[in-house]
C-alpha cells in the first residue's frame, strides 16, 4: 500500500473542555492506520489555537513510535523557523532512534504572525532561516563537530548527540515556487497540497531544479496530500464530509483571533453557498473508491513522476467510529490500487 493518512492535529471539538480524548484518539488512529496497512501517518503543527491544534510534533511522534512497529511517522509539517535547529536536530534524532528509522521530517515556513511574535522568531527572515536549517540538520546528524555562522543562527563548534543511525529524510511543505525549488536543491522531497493544475506546475519546477543541480529524479520523493472523501457516490461523499471539512478549513481563518480568546473552541458559523462552492474547488477528491483512484492515478500519470499520496482525511469533529469507517473505506477501496 502506498497511501498515507493524516493530518493528525489533536484538536478538541467545539465546546469540549478536556484535552485527553484528542491525544488518546491520536494514538489509537495511528495504531488503526498501521493495522489497516497504511504506509505512513502524518502530524501537523500550530500554536496557541483555542482548540489545542497540535503544538508538539516531536513529542507526539515519539509517542506514536512507541505504540507502533512498522508505519512511517511523518511531520506534515513542522514549522522550522519556530524551532532552534540544534534542538530540532536532537529531538528528531531521538525520535528516529526510538522508531527504528521510521521518521520523515517534513518542514514548513509557517505563516502566522502571532506564532512568530510569541516565539521570538522573525517572520521576515523565515526563508533564510529555512535555508540555514536545511544546511545545519545534516551536519548535526553526522555526529561530527561543526561550526555554524549564518544570518539567522550562530553557534560555536560542537557535536550534536545522540546521532541517528542514518541521515533522516527531510521533506519541504509549501506552495510557492521558492519553497518548491528550495526543496529540490536542499531536501529529499516535497509534501504538497495543491489543486491538480497547481501541483503539476510545482512538479515542473522540481524537474527544472533537479536538472540544474544534477540530482537524480528517482531519489527525490514527491508526496501529494489532499482531502479524500469516500462514499457511495460523489454527492453522498460531499454530503457526509462537508460539515467536517468546513469546520477544519474555517479554523485556519480563526486561528490568530483564537490565540487571545478564552475557550472552549466555538463551532464554525453556518456555511454559505459561496463558501460551499469554494470548498468544492479546493484540492478535495470526493466520490466512490473507483473515482478517487482514477483521479489519483491521473495525477501521477500527468506528473511523470512517482507521486505518493496521503489522505488528509482526519477530521477532529468526527466521532471515532465514523472516522474509523472512513479509514477502512479508503484502505479497502483506494489504497490497493495506487
Amino acid at each position: 500500500m502506498s497511501l498515507g493518512f493524516g493530518l493528525l492535529s489533536a484538536q478538541t471539538r467545539p465546546g469540549e473542555t478536556g484535552w485527553s480524548r484528542a491525544y488518546q484518539e491520536t494514538l489509537q488512529i495511528t495504531q488503526d492506520a498501521e493495522r489497516l496497512g497504511y504506509k505512513s501517518i502524518w502530524t501537523t503543527e500550530h500554536h496557541f489555537v483555542d482548540d489545542g491544534y497540535m503544538p508538539s510534533l516531536m513529542v507526539v511522534s515519539a509517542a506514536l513510535a512507541a505504540v507502533t512497529e512498522t508505519i512511517e511517522i511523518g511531520t506534515g509539517v513542522l514549522l522550522a523557523p519556530l524551532h532552534h535547529p540544534l534542538r530540532l536536530a536532537e529531538d528528531a534524532a531521538t525520535v528516529d532512534l526510538i522508531s527504528d528509522e521510521r521518521l520523515v521530517l517534513g518542514l514548513g515556513l509557517g505563516w502566522s504572525e502571532v506564532e512568530f511574535e510569541a516565539m521570538g522568531a522573525e517572520i521576515t527572515k523565515r526563508g533564510r532561516a529555512m535555508e540555514e536549517v536545511l544546511e545545519i540538520l545534516p551536519r548535526a546528524w553526522s555526529g561530527e563537530p561543526f561550526r555554524h555562522q549564518g544570518a539567522v543562527y550562530d553557534f560555536p563548534e560542537l557535536a550534536v548527540r545522540p546521532t541517528p543511525s542514518r541521515r533522516i529524510p527531510i521533506l519541504i511543505g509549501g506552495n510557492a515556487e521558492p519553497a518548491i525549488r528550495r526543496a529540490a536543491r536542499l531536501a529529499d522531497g516535497i509534501f504538497a497540497n495543491a489543486t491538480v493544475e497547481r501541483f503539476l506546475e510545482q512538479v515542473g519546477w522540481i524537474k527544472d531544479e533537479l536538472e540544474k543541480t544534477g540530482r537524480d529524479r528517482e531519489e527525490f520523493r514527491i508526496i501529494h496530500y489532499s482531502v479524500l472523501l469516500p462514499g457511495d457516490s460523489e454527492e453522498k461523499a460531499w454530503e457526509k464530509g462537508l460539515p467536517h471539512l468546513w469546520q477544519m478549513m474555517w479554523k485556519y481563518a480563526d486561528m490568530e483571533a483564537s490565540a487571545s480568546r478564552p475557550g472552549p473552541a466555538p463551532e464554525a458559523p453556518p456555511l454559505t453557498d459561496d463558501q460551499r462552492e469554494a470548498l468544492r474547488r479546493r484540492s478535495t477528491i470526493a466520490g466512490t473508491g473507483d473515482q478517487i483512484v482514477e483521479t489519483l492515478l491521473e495525477i501521477r500519470e500527468r506528473s511523470g513522476m512517482n507521486v505518493e499520496f496521503v489522505a488528509r482525511s482526519y477530521f477532529p469533529t468526527m466521532e471515532y467510529g465514523e472516522q474509523l469507517e472512513l479509514m477502512e473505506k479508503l484502505a479497502d477501496e483506494v489504497a490497493p490500487h495506487i
